[in-house]
């Protein structure tokens, strides 16, 4: 076996090693039963007074730890949201932020798909809100705060929109009134500031705090490269919790329920997020809070929680605290101006770029940059594959030239092999007497293949996590290009408006087009190589194209749209630059005579 092609099939051999494990997908679990209660905890002072818990008492403030029935969805008023982006609405028991759909985006392709849905109230099977109160601190009692479902009224404001901003308000028996004024930006950003007006003549004590709190486990993707779950930024640092974590937490003592705490001196924001969308506490640049993740493994409820430092309210003094929530699609775009407009450290890091990071930025920035130019991200695909192989042309050409040698040395290679018969040590030492003499270099026909491991990867990322790619169309019945190809001779590739069905182990007749195409490019690029002369050699070459063919074919189209445009530009740089260098590749006759009979050896 000559030194190439053991190049050639180790570097196919790790293609294929890595692909498997890479893109394993996890089998499901058990989804948690939802329930409708919500984590509340003792709110507990310190030694100066200062609240250390995390969520206002409802029942008996003795309590370590309970579970409060919260009040139902229905026949609670409501303050409607309406904007471009975003409609739903806020209620007004705990002044809660439990309804939202996102405008711009549909469940599926299919005409008349509802909006997705964010957010859900309590009582829906999978509720999933954000709320935001203030914990008692010295000189206050736990019913002298609202709770996560007192009633607020509506003090301004009828709905809110990106231009009109609503005020609830809230009397304390204690004498206090406490109000938040919630205001949304045209994208996703909720901007929530809650104050306390003392009009007594007593001082008095409360912490702030903002809550998001999930019912159940959601439906995940499940994949292996995604991460759903917890992400925060804590001081610099990130963070990502999937949901199976938090049942390792361990019982916080103060608060009796499975936890964590984070201090953060700075910056930070914590949240969870999903594979397209996102729900965001984000306190104001500079703000020290702590970063509380809880757990109830009895009703299965998951909250991520902000903790502000408690706040003196003088006798006639006003206390505010402004914080920011983000609630919305995890576009690429948007989320950069918060990061670099807003001050918000390190959000663009709430996209989960993998492993791969300094490859998968910039990748993405690329295509973003080439779709704003274009417009149509099938296109975007095809140019930025043009630009990474003109990025790595230099290495291409060295390694092809170095190949087209090596296919002028064959006539000598099996000069070599007949003289040295069964001694493979000195063909092997005669082989390489020989390209240290022509100077050739046999592993360099293997660095671009290796190279390309990595781009495909963080390609794959890329159009897997970003919503960019999302529903995204390119030509004909192709119109989700993070989707696999949906054609097959079933529908007639395409012509016939229906979708493949699933059909197990006769799965091959549902191959698209784009997976055709791919083994059909895959293939003739091998034909620029002369077949090895050892059967297993053999085997292998006949089979990869195939082989990758139905492994790739439930794959992103995008995926397989960049795979079919590399392989055509490598198919050609190698023809011309084998050519420039006086090795003339008979491709097209090597093809037509793969379909040709052998005659049958009649001697």
């Amino acid at each position: 076996m000559d030194d190439q092609n053991k190049n050639l099939i180790l570097a196919t051999a790790l293609s294929f090693l890595v692909i498997l494990v890479w893109f394993v997908v996890f089998p499901p679990e058990e989804p948690v039963a939802p329930t409708n209660e919500v984590v509340v905890s003792e709110t507990n002072t310190d030694a100066s007074g200062s609240a250390i818990a995390t969520v206002p008492q409802n029942a008996d403030p003795t309590a370590q730890s309970t579970t409060t029935q919260a009040a139902p969805a229905v026949d609670v008023p409501r303050v409607q949201v309406e904007t471009e982006r975003l409609s739903g609405s806020i209620s007004l028991a705990g002044g809660r932020i439990d309804d939202l759909l996102l405008m711009d985006y549909q469940e599926t392709l299919d005409d008349g798909s509802p909006n997705v849905r964010l957010l859900e109230p309590v009582g829906e099977a999978l509720s999933y809100y954000a709320l935001f109160g203030w914990a008692p601190g010295g000189g206050l009692e736990a019913a002298d705060v609202p709770a996560t479902d007192t009633i607020w009224t509506v003090e301004s404001g009828s709905t809110l929109t990106s231009e009109t901003p609503v005020t609830l308000r809230w009397d304390s028996p204690a004498g206090l009134i406490f109000r938040k004024t919630i205001s949304v930006d045209s994208n996703y950003m909720f901007i929530v500031t809650q104050s306390v007006e003392n009009p007594t003549e007593t001082a008095r004590r409360a912490a702030p705090y903002g809550i998001i709190a999930r019912h159940g486990l959601p439906e995940l993707t499940r994949f292996f490269i995604l991460h759903e779950g917890v992400v925060a930024m804590a001081d610099g640092s990130l963070m990502e919790k999937e949901y199976k974590d938090f049942e390792d937490f361990e019982i916080d003592p103060t608060l009796g329920v499975q936890g964590e705490t984070v201090e953060v001196g700075d910056n930070g924001w914590i949240g969870f997020t999903d594979k397209y969308w996102m729900t965001t506490l984000i306190p104001a640049p500079g703000q020290s809070h702590k970063q509380v993740m809880l757990y109830q493994a009895a009703s299965g409820i998951y909250q991520t929680q902000t903790i502000y430092p408690t706040l003196e309210i003088a006798p006639g003094q006003t206390v505010e605290q402004s914080s920011q929530l983000f609630a919305g699609a995890k576009e690429w775009e948007a989320i950069r101006d918060y990061q670099n407009e807003g001050g918000i450290e390190g959000f663009l890091d709430s996209i989960d770029w993998g492993w791969f990071f300094f490859l998968t930025k910039p990748i993405f920035t690329v295509l973003h940059f080439l779709h704003g130019f274009i417009g149509n991200m099938g296109w975007s695909i095809i140019a930025l594959t043009i630009t990474i192989k003109a990025l790595l042309f230099p290495l291409a050409y060295k390694s092809y030239s170095s190949m087209a040698k090596m296919k002028e040395l064959q006539p000598e290679m099996e000069k070599l092999k007949e003289r040295a018969g069964d001694d493979r040590q000195k063909l092997q030492k005669d082989m390489m007497e020989l390209y240290k003499k022509e100077k050739v270099n046999p592993a360099s026909g293997c660095l671009p293949i290796l190279l390309q491991i990595p781009i495909f990867f963080s390609l794959y990322k890329v159009i897997f996590v970003t919503i960019e790619l999302r529903h995204a169309p390119w030509i004909g019945y192709i119109r989700d290009l993070s989707a696999p190809d949906p054609s097959s001779i079933i529908n007639l590739f395409g012509l016939l408006p229906f979708a493949v069905p699933d059909l197990g182990m006769f799965e091959i007749l549902s191959l698209g087009v784009m997976p055709i195409l791919l083994g059909i490019s895959m293939w003739m690029q091998q034909k620029l190589n002369p077949a090895p002369t050892d059967p297993t050699q053999q085997m292998i070459f006949a089979w990869m194209p195939w082989v990758f063919m139905f492994m790739l074919g439930s794959f992103a189209s995008g995926l397989v749209l960049y795979w079919i445009t590399n392989n055509v530009i490598t198919f050609t740089q190698q023809y011309l630059i084998m050519r420039s260098h006086g090795y003339k590749p008979d491709v097209f006759g090597n093809i037509l005579s793969t379909f040709k009979r052998k005659k049958p050896n009649t001697e």
